[in-house]
């Protein structure tokens, strides 16, 4: 198949195994130049070296925008209140930063006038459609290379050797395959060891959270503020979105709390292992549901938990930029409108427990609600309410005798 006639070329870059072979790759297969670009989600030390090892890969540039802010409060926030979990307990750190690396990606392709975009995800993953729906979606007119899909390579095994070959500077070795991916909300791993379902992940793997057994013998209590469903301080101080969830992501992560291991349904079709870091994310799913659980009305709630799933896979299949995703938020911002309060926590190896939970918009009523006396609650109405309740369980009952 012929290739695609391309002059100029924004990778999305990470400076890790794939996407340092692809520079130097797409500048000997396309012969065009070659625009490095990293998104600052919060990876933090790992974004230092960038500029060097892009360079010595053959990029012309490397750009790099920080995007913490607004990772946090345009894609992290509001899917949080969706309380979003993929397939139990996935809180999709990656497949939520794929929509705004992506974004941010056709936006400097317009501004350097390139007039096509690169990833290195795999062919077998769930990234190459995220990025490539966002694209679609922002700027169908670019084009898209994705080397997983064309190159001869099969194997990390085989981009660390042509890495040695052009003398490509890269941090993967054959004694810690695994590939890591990091942002402000999660760090996550796969491959090597973990492609084995039955192995444990191991110890010194793990960045972001201590383990249970070595995290502190005395619990740590923190109050969450929130208002229409965002969190906004933590202990009664103010901060902004990406340092809140970095303030929780360093408390959270010494109390041993975030770490999941899963087998999931990737998009594509098969089932792989992840194994994920998502300490400041665990803790506001549980201080969010504590606040919800004063002020969401019962069937507005009841109603809401139904969209968690669709929502949940539409942001691990892609669909971020599309309008049932957009629909759907619509209606989720409109059920937090009241979600205002605080929660109180208690972090302790590994375990989130919630101590208490109040709101200026409370429905929770102690005047319905006690076992004690009182004078605004007639318990004899239960009787009719039950019964009307049971009647079509008792004319079915019935209609069984009669057979």
């Amino acid at each position: 198949m012929a290739k695609k006639k391309i002059n100029k070329i924004v990778l999305a870059y990470s400076g890790g195994l794939d996407t340092s072979v692809i520079v130097r790759w797409l500048i000997e297969n396309y012969n065009c130049e070659v625009i490095c670009f990293a998104a600052d989600l919060g990876q933090g030390e790992e974004l230092k070296p960038l500029h060097a090892k892009a360079k010595a890969s053959g990029a012309s540039q490397l750009v790099i925008s920080d995007l913490k802010e607004e990772f946090a409060r345009d894609f992290v926030f509001p899917m949080l209140r969706a309380n979003a979990v993929y397939e139990g307990s996935y809180l999709l750190g990656t497949s939520i930063a794929r929509p705004i690396i992506a974004k941010e990606q056709v936006e400097i392709a317009r501004k350097f006038g390139a007039d096509a975009v690169s990833h290195g995800a795999t062919g077998k993953g769930n990234d190459q459609v995220r990025f490539e729906l966002t694209y679609a979606a922002l700027n169908p007119a670019l084009k898209c290379v994705a080397p997983w899909r064309e190159w001869e390579f099969k194997s990390r095994e085989d981009l660390m050797n042509y890495a040695a070959k052009w003398k490509i500077p890269v941090s993967t070795t054959k004694k810690k395959p695994w590939s890591m991916d990091r942002n402000l909300l999660h760090l996550s791993f796969e491959g090597g060891i973990l492609e084995d379902p039955w192995s444990a992940p191991p110890e010194e793997m793990f960045v972001l959270t201590k383990s249970p057994k070595k995290a502190p013998n005395t619990e740590t209590v923190i109050t969450i503020g929130y208002e229409k469903g965002n969190p906004v301080s933590v202990d009664g101080k103010k901060m902004s979105p990406a340092t809140l969830i970095a303030h929780l992501n360093d408390v959270a992560g010494k109390n041993g709390i975030g770490r999941v291991d899963l087998v999931e349904n990737r998009f594509v079709g098969m089932k792989s292992r992840g194994v994920y870091e998502t300490p400041g994310g665990t803790v506001l799913h549980v201080a969010h549901r504590a606040v919800e659980s004063l002020t969401m009305d019962r069937e507005v709630l009841h109603l809401r938990d139904t969209l968690i799933p669709r929502y949940a896979e539409l942001v691990y299949y892609g669909f971020w930029f599309s309008p049932e995703r957009e629909a759907l938020q619509t209606f989720i911002d409109k059920s937090q409108e009241r979600v205002t309060g605080e929660a109180r926590l208690s972090l302790y190896k590994g375990n989130v427990t919630v101590l208490g939970r109040k709101s200026p918009n409370s429905l929770f009523d102690p005047r319905f609600a006690t076992f004690e006396a009182d004078t605004v609650y007639n318990q004899a109405d239960a009787e009719g309410f039950i019964r009307l309740n049971a009647l079509r369980l008792r004319i079915r009952a019935l209609a069984g005798k009669k057979k």
